[in-house]
């Protein structure tokens, strides 16, 4: 299973993957985004998607996880990205929601309005998220657009949260509630395991 949407699906990770996730975790350009402060080798990537494949394997689920890592592709099949649903809280029914598109000739396509209102509807449909949370640097005018564009609610900022080359700045903190008026499941009732299938399946 993949998860559709109109312009694009999200994708379990494959291991032809290995070296376009080298190109984007090694890219400083993206680091500020990312979080990252050093490079990965391709023998910690490669070893990455083994795991995530082995726990789509063993039919494991972010409840087991706490973590989710999606490739988003254009329905002819070019990987543009990827998204990452993490912090992932059972109890709270709720996650945090990164996303990359990486190649700038691929950005302003809708490519990424349309993984985050699929990965929503995911959250809410099929694994029976609560909410969705998100934060971004304040200067990061693309992603303060996508995300408020998508339905998510300023809930906060942190002040001088990001070091930059240029000083610290400010991060805006998002939510979306899913479910409003959604009250706490039984836990005995929570979803039934889901795994998005590889494509060797």
């Amino acid at each position: 299973m993949n998860i559709e949407g109109a312009l694009c699906r999200l994708r379990a990770l494959e291991p032809e993957d290995a070296e376009r996730m080298y190109a984007w975790e090694n890219d400083p350009e993206v680091w500020h985004v990312s979080g990252t402060t050093a490079p990965f080798s391709r023998h910690t990537l490669a070893r990455f998607i083994e795991e995530q494949r082995f726990i789509e394997e063993q039919r494991f689920d972010i409840y087991q996880t706490r973590q989710l890592r999606l490739i988003v592709e254009r329905h002819d099949g070019t990987a543009v990205g990827a998204l990452d649903l993490f912090d992932f809280e059972p109890q709270h029914r709720r996650a945090g929601l990164g996303i990359l598109i990486h190649d700038r000739r691929m950005r302003g396509r809708g490519y990424a309005s349309d993984a985050v209102a699929a990965v929503c509807g995911y959250a809410r449909r099929t694994l029976g998220l609560h909410q969705l949370w998100c934060g971004v640097g304040a200067t990061n005018r693309a992603s303060l657009a996508l995300f408020r564009n998508a339905g998510f609610t300023q809930s906060g900022i942190r002040r001088d949260w990001l070091a930059t080359p240029d000083g610290y700045e400010d991060e805006v903190l998002f939510q979306k509630i899913l479910d409003p008026g959604g009250r706490h499941p039984d836990r005995a009732a929570a979803p039934a395991a889901t795994t998005l299938a590889t494509g060797n399946e």
